[in-house]
């Protein structure tokens, strides 16, 4: 891994979207430092929507665990895994880095069977079983706070040290092309400001009360002039049309794919939303975000970057939060944007 050999190099980041978004400036730091190297993402098959047209990941290997785990093993299920683990010792991996520091990462780690396989030293590993899979583990330093800085260090082996963070997320011309055309459709003009909101999230405890959006919403809409729209994934339509019901203007966003949700997060002024996908990609576009944070740290998995706030539960639960403080940041956002 020295010089311009070209190498081959597999990075094992499965899930979720907003984590899947925070490792993306590893990809960068590894083209940068080595433009002929060819990278490999492992990844769930929603993930894989969003990194197959990354300019700095060559290909994406779908480990669909998901599909694997509601099939309950049977044999398609069987067949498919047994085809990923063959493709994984066919490709003739360098290094592999496990950035997710699970059993089931580790397992693919290992399936590479790359010379050197990387990962977490104890606490940063989530399952310290994933240890049995790597031959060299780092602990990040103590000035790396923030999640894409310990995924940053797990460079540091390669000698690739003091990378700049840079996510570079794609752009997908048609998915580009059909958020202008929804925005036109509802009447949202380029130079209107544009405040997204995401009510949803994959788990009960990091989604803010309903009620509160939807009073946020009416509050941004009646005292600061902005057109609000709602973001939604399965199973949460319900929640984003609640949360717009009383805002002058406000609409919810039609079924996106990710390239399409990275396209609208790309127009927004501002996005308020809790620890979630949405947010991390907006952050990584470069939209000021306003993050809603009770059980995570703000400090670890907040949006990453300048130009951002995050308002911290002290008790750990979102109700804490309320729409007086989340209004007061998000309006502060609003008049330091340009």
């Amino acid at each position: 891994m020295t010089g311009d050999r070209a190498s081959k190099i597999a990075v094992v980041k499965l899930s979720s979207i907003g984590d899947v978004v925070h490792a993306l400036p590893v990809a960068a730091a590894l083209k940068r430092q080595w433009p002929a190297a060819r990278v490999s993402w492992i990844a769930e098959a929603r993930e894989a929507t969003l990194l197959s047209v990354h300019a700095d990941i060559d290909e994406v290997i779908v480990a669909d665990t998901r599909g694997w785990r509601r099939e309950r093993a049977g044999l398609a299920a069987m067949r498919e895994a047994l085809g990923v683990a063959r493709a994984l010792r066919a490709h003739g991996f360098d290094v592999a880095l496990d950035l997710q520091g699970l059993m089931k990462s580790g397992m693919l780690t290992a399936l590479t069977r790359a010379p050197r396989r990387i990962g977490f030293a104890p606490p940063f590993r989530r399952e310290w079983p994933s240890a049995v899979f790597t031959n060299e583990r780092v602990r990040p330093p103590a000035e790396a706070r923030h999640v894409v800085e310990h995924y940053l260090a797990l460079l540091q082996p390669l000698g690739i040290t003091r990378a700049p963070v840079d996510f570079r997320m794609p752009r997908d011309p048609g998915a580009e092309a059909r958020a202008d055309e929804f925005l036109a459709g509802v009447g949202i003009k380029p130079l209107d400001r544009l405040v997204l909101l995401n009510p949803g999230a994959g788990r009960a405890d990091k989604r803010w009360p309903r009620e509160r959006f939807r009073e946020l919403a009416r509050r941004l809409a009646d005292e600061t002039g902005v057109r609000v729209a709602a973001l939604w994934g399965p199973g949460e339509e319900d929640d984003a049309r609640l949360a717009v019901a009383n805002a002058a203007g406000a609409v919810v966003a039609p079924p996106t794919t990710l390239p399409e949700l990275v396209a609208l997060a790309r127009r927004a002024r501002l996005l308020v939303a809790g620890d979630t996908g949405p947010l991390h990609i907006a952050a990584a576009v470069g939209t000021p975000c306003l993050g809603l944070y009770g059980p995570t740290s703000g400090v670890r998995n907040g949006p990453y970057g300048r130009g951002h706030r995050v308002l911290q539960s002290e008790d750990g639960r979102l109700a804490s939060i309320t729409v007086a403080a989340a209004l007061a940041a998000a309006t502060a956002l609003l008049e330091a944007s340009p």
